[in-house]
């Protein structure tokens, strides 16, 4: 499986984001290696987007961000968790994707192991941004870390099971119902569909099949 390269990275965030579905998640380790198909994701749109990291400038935790793309920004959140993003556009456009579920595929013992759940309970695996970075072994050692190359990388063509749907995005108060989260419709991605008036959950499966 060939992983994608950095002209992939180097576009809009809003545009990476849908293209990122049905893709595969790598995370290569001295453990062993994992894998997943990614099923739900969220763009973050640097200074147009109040919610995100790159709102107001750059800083010592998001220098990543406004570097070359094709790169990971890692940050740890509410004292337990990290996140783990797809560095898009170009140097100093600080445009995001945050990895918020995959669909379990290889190094399965491993993730259960990482996360102390069964492996065979694969919807507790990776479902959610801070399990995803649990099950794969990413924290803020691989913030910078290039996509290109590995350790962790994404690759393979685009494999779609579901309808894609963009909707508001989870967990934040600021830009809460601009619909940029992008999900496949099934039993992988978060279970919350927030109603936002007047912005309704978009099907885009058009957008991502080409």
């Amino acid at each position: 499986m060939k992983g994608l390269g950095r002209p992939f990275y180097a576009r809009d965030a809003l545009e990476v984001a849908p293209l990122l579905l049905g893709r595969t998640l790598v995370s290569e380790s001295e453990e062993g290696a994992v894998t997943g198909r990614i099923v739900e994701v969220e763009a973050y749109c640097g200074p147009v987007d109040p919610a995100s990291h790159a709102y107001r400038g750059p800083t010592k935790r998001n220098a990543v961000m406004f570097g070359p793309p094709g790169h990971l920004y890692v940050y740890f959140t509410y004292g337990m968790h990290y996140c783990a993003n797809v560095v898009c556009e170009s140097v100093g456009s600080p445009g995001a994707v945050l990895l918020r579920a995959v669909e379990p595929l290889s190094g399965l013992d491993l993730m259960g192991e990482r996360r102390e759940v069964d492996p065979a309970s694969l919807r507790l695996l990776a479902r959610g941004p801070a399990r995803l970075t649990q099950a794969f072994g990413i924290d803020r050692s691989l913030d910078g870390s290039d996509l290109v190359g590995g350790p962790v990388w994404i690759g393979g063509r685009q494999v779609l099971r579901g309808d894609v749907v963009a909707g508001p995005r989870i967990g934040i108060t600021k830009a809460a119902s601009e619909p940029w989260r992008f999900y496949e419709v099934g039993p992988w991605a978060s279970p919350r569909r927030l109603p936002v008036p007047g912005r309704p959950a978009a099907r885009i499966v058009d957008e991502v099949n080409h």
